[in-house]
């Protein structure tokens, strides 16, 4: 009986090689398409792991990580975010890398008119602008910089509706509820029809998009691959679809 036992454990070991994993990855809102097309391509690269991913804003992210969600990768959409977790030594930090750029865009509602450029916003028609919150949001703290540097942050915030993420900004801009947003040039793209860029706004630093293996991960290897694959040629070529630059 013992070695009938013990066959069939081997026969189970043989069948399910590493029992299947379930890899967390959380990740900026603005890599929700990008990293949903990459799920079936990375799973059918690595038979038995499973994606999950968790897409919000960076820095309720990292409260959940600091917090003790279950991680295994950490994708940001900016440095500060990814330096805070590495300050606080929740990241591997030899597994970091920057994988993608983006653009910050000022967009308004397609069939709107008021709103011509960045100027057009200290017009008195222009009552509600959509801004990612600075305080946790990357794109809204990319957003302030560059109009505090401009001169125009102090005369605008009265009139800015903070969102939570870039994509609450983008669901602003697609249900008209707002004249005006500040979102990056990917979610602008995925706002097709229903969204128009007015202009690229300039910043000091690029947007850069940093990720990293979580220290408390306890799927290391498989999460390294997934940085391995978004990171390949293949991961590169569906980051270049949906707008993302180069890092």
């Amino acid at each position: 009986m013992k070695r009938l036992i013990l066959s069939l454990a081997l026969v189970v070991a043989l069948a399910c090689p590493a029992l299947a994993k379930d890899l967390t990855i959380s990740a900026a809102a603005s890599l929700t398409d990008a990293f949903t097309e990459c799920k079936p391509l990375f799973e059918k690269a690595n038979p038995g792991v499973t994606l999950t991913f968790n897409f919000a804003a960076s820095g309720p992210l990292l409260k959940q990580i600091e917090q003790g969600a279950p991680v295994d990768v950490f994708a940001s959409a900016d440095q500060k975010t990814m330096d805070d977790a590495a300050g606080k030594n929740l990241i591997d930090a030899a597994s970091r890398k920057n994988f993608a750029q983006n653009a910050l865009v000022l967009a308004i509602p397609a069939g709107t008119s008021t709103v011509k450029n960045l100027a057009s916003l200290s017009d008195a028609k222009v009552t509600k602008i959509g801004v990612g919150n600075p305080e946790t949001v990357p794109v809204g703290r990319y957003t302030k910089g560059a109009l505090e540097k401009l001169g125009v942050w102090n005369t605008l915030s009265p009139k800015c509706i903070l969102a939570e993420s870039v994509r609450q900004v983008l669901d602003y801009l697609s249900r008209g509820e707002v004249d005006a947003g500040f979102v990056y040039a990917t979610d602008a793209k995925q706002g097709g029809d229903k969204v128009k860029v007015v202009e690229e706004i300039p910043l000091e630093k690029p947007v850069s998009y940093p990720m990293a293996v979580l220290a408390a991960s306890k799927n290391k290897p498989e999460a390294a691959k997934f940085i391995a694959f978004v990171t390949s040629p293949e991961g590169a070529a569906v980051l270049a679809k949906y707008g993302f630059k180069k890092p």
